[in-house]
């Protein structure tokens, strides 16, 4: 078995299910330790333990609300006490938030973007000066395929998702010389608890499932893996020349013309 990312050490936020999940299970089966950070704590140990016990890796959980700087800081300081450095941040973590924009509340916008904004760039610039130490590391930030086509009755997550965009590519940029990449990824549809969530919440599931399939070239739904596989390569060596970048992994829809 090929070890892609054998002894590196990884942080995952969002961690417990879905995206992340894949993630961190991959990067683990890779031969990394891996550290998962989640807010839903419980989910996040019964998956590293899991992970440790199948893999033989070193994989641990921390509970973290992205959107709160005293857990990320004990999140850093965890992964440094237990593996001793940092070399790929995945920044998965994010939560959806749709509203009509005249209605949306301040609330509402603030925590979009503690989360799907603010929380990525903090996390980025609590590891960065490890990674600068070593003048070596990876960055993953999961946007979306709504920092690149504009879907009506979405807002203000298009807004976020932009901004990600640019603050990877801006990363990137400042810190290319001193051995950091900084790059994202932008999934579509993708089977996760909080896309099941979405069909139970309308008024036949499988017809709106029906009829996201159809809107897709490729007429199904991707997995969480096909995501994971991305970060694998993005925080891997093989991906050395990328840098600044975004990969869609959307099956094709971005580039079709339809609503």
């Amino acid at each position: 078995m090929s070890h892609r990312v054998l002894n590196k050490k990884i942080i995952v936020t969002g961690a417990a299910q879905g995206i992340g999940a894949a993630i961190a299970k991959l990067y683990a089966e890779q031969g990394a330790d891996v550290l998962l950070a989640d807010i839903q704590f419980s989910k996040a140990q019964m998956l590293a333990n899991t992970l440790t016990q199948n893999t033989r890796r070193q994989c641990i959980a921390v509970k973290v609300d992205v959107s709160e700087q005293q857990d990320i800081d004990r999140m850093v300081e965890t992964a440094l006490m237990t593996f001793g450095r940092i070399d790929v941040l995945i920044n998965n973590a994010g939560i959806n938030v749709f509203n009509d924009p005249v209605k949306l509340s301040a609330q509402e916008w603030k925590r979009c973007f503690s989360v799907d904004l603010d929380g990525v760039w903090n996390c980025c610039q609590a590891v960065l000066p490890h990674m600068l130490k070593h003048q070596y590391g990876n960055i993953v930030n999961i946007a979306s395929v709504h920092g690149h086509k504009i879907i009506a009755n979405s807002f203000p997550y298009p807004v976020v998702k932009h901004g990600l965009i640019g603050l990877t590519k801006a990363l990137g940029i400042q810190y290319a010389s001193q051995g950091i990449r900084v790059n994202s990824i932008s999934p579509g549809l993708i089977k996760t608890p909080i896309a099941e969530a979405y069909f139970n919440s309308c008024e036949d599931p499988a017809a709106e499932e029906r009829r996201q399939v159809e809107i897709l070239p490729c007429k199904r739904i991707g997995r969480p893996e096909e995501v994971a596989y991305t970060a694998l390569f993005l925080g891997s060596d093989e991906a050395a020349f990328i840098n600044a970048t975004d990969i869609l992994v959307d099956g094709g829809r971005s580039q079709v013309y339809c609503d």
